[in-house]
């Protein structure tokens, strides 16, 4: 499965295989892409915007320009034909900039960050992302290990709710499930496995 955004000379491309995801990005600095498992891919994320700054403030600027020309103008009786000319380049450039800029959110992870542009597949991509982390962290860590400390099961188990992967019942109950099978591993001394 692919999903990809673009806006302006900005494209991101996310690929979902089964056990990872690609996510490679072309803009106007550069091309890149990276692997990730969708167990690492975090849950706090940030917001960047991208925006012109330099066409917005030259907008402002022939804005106030062609509004100082139209007051002098009133002010000194001369004809108003044509001065509006700044005013309209100045609203024209200010409105480039603004739908020109790029909303992000940006998720950082160890092994770089995750772009997903605020558009019309950003909840589509959020959502198959989460969907399958959840499955990840279910399928790599839901089972009990017998062969672990009961302390580390029990602190793993915890940490899967803080996830939200597990609920805090479903926790409660592979915790005591851990623990029957620990107090059943366990040999009191001077017993002897038959």
């Amino acid at each position: 499965m692919e999903i990809i955004q673009k806006k302006n000379s900005t494209k991101h491309t996310f690929t979902f295989e089964k056990e990872h995801f690609n996510f490679a990005y072309e803009d106007k600095t550069g091309s890149g892409d990276t692997d990730f498992n969708y167990a690492d891919f975090p849950q706090k994320s940030s917001i960047q915007i991208e925006q012109n700054e330099w066409l917005r403030n030259v907008g402002y600027l022939w804005c106030a320009l062609g509004i100082f020309q139209f007051g002098y103008a009133i002010y000194s009786g001369a004809p108003l034909s044509g001065k509006s000319f700044w005013i309209v380049i100045g609203l024209a450039c200010v409105a480039w900039a603004f739908f020109s800029t790029i909303k992000y959110s940006v998720y950082k992870s160890e092994r770089g960050n995750i772009f997903v542009i605020q558009d019309k597949n950003h909840g589509k991509i959020l959502e198959e992302l989460n969907g399958r982390r959840k499955a990840q962290l279910v399928d790599w860590y839901a089972d009990i290990n017998p062969e672990n400390e009961l302390e580390n099961e029990i602190g793993k188990f915890n940490w899967l709710v803080e996830q939200g992967v597990l609920t805090k019942e479903e926790s409660e109950d592979k915790i005591s499930q851990a623990k029957l099978m620990s107090a059943d591993n366990y040999i009191l001394p001077g017993e002897r496995l038959n």
